[in-house]
């Protein structure tokens, strides 16, 4: 193993983190709620430089908006021989009922959340920090 301080962990690129970000469809956003840290699983799209979310009432919605939030998508082989990790930063804002041209077409992207319930309000996240890391051999990165 290099003895660079990464223990074998090779960093991605931005350009690999954003070609992932726009592959993967389910993440995870980290926030406090109710002053409490949280990380829960959530269905996304990503449009550079916004990961979008469609959520129903409750925490995300009551304490994510105006707020640093930190968002992670992963894959790793089940035998362990390969993983990564891509992990996005910044603000979270409620674009619900934002009037703007760029809400309403964040609005109108696919994203179809898996749990069940009306999903009625929309997140976004500025991604305006951009890092990630992987191990061993996973299989190629999407081309960008």
């Amino acid at each position: 193993m290099p003895d660079d301080g990464t223990d074998g962990l090779e960093v991605l690129t931005d350009e690999e983190c954003l070609a992932l970000l726009t592959t993967h469809h389910l993440g995870r956003i980290g926030f406090v709620d109710d002053g409490w840290p949280v990380i829960l699983p959530v269905n996304y799209v990503f449009d550079e430089p916004s990961i979008v979310v469609r959520t129903g009432p409750g925490g995300k919605l009551d304490d994510m908006p105006l707020s640093m939030v930190a968002f992670e998508i992963d894959e790793a082989d089940p035998a362990g021989a390969w993983g990564w990790s891509v992990l996005a930063q910044g603000p979270a804002f409620d674009i619900s009922d934002s009037i703007d041209e760029y809400s309403d077409a964040l609005r109108r992207l696919p994203v179809h959340p898996h749990a069940p319930g009306a999903k009625l309000n929309w997140l976004k996240i500025t991604a305006r920090r951009v890092s990630g890391r992987r191990f061993g051999t996973p299989p190629p990165l999407p081309s960008t």
